[in-house]
């Protein structure tokens, strides 16, 4: 009977040792499939912190390159006017050379 008791012993410890097992690779499995819905959650916060990072650098370039063109815009518009008024300045001395060429040219 020692021999049995012994063999229902070892019988046992290795249902025990199997259900150990097993129970050990379901943990397994469970961590390994919350840690990729982790890694998962992850991705996607970062891809969304991306695309925000992304489109405030955008906006930050278009209100540079908005004051920038605005810079631009009012120089130009400045030197046109500077232009301008040296323009109508001149008019009067230019009708004067014309009527002062015009004029030798007939008495010539």
């Amino acid at each position: 009977m020692a021999k049995d008791k012994i063999l229902s012993e070892i019988k046992e410890a290795e249902q025990s040792a199997a259900k150990m097992v097993e129970e050990g690779l379901k943990s397994k499995n469970e961590r390994i499939m919350n840690a990729r819905a982790e890694a998962r959650e992850i991705i996607k916060e970062a891809e969304s912190d991306a695309t925000k990072s992304a489109q405030s650098a955008l906006r930050s370039a278009e209100e540079t390159i908005k004051q920038e063109s605005d810079k631009i815009i009012s120089n130009g518009n400045n030197e046109a006017s500077s232009i301008g008024k040296n323009a109508e300045a001149n008019i009067d001395k230019a009708v004067e050379n014309l009527i002062s060429e015009f004029e030798r040219a007939i008495h010539a």
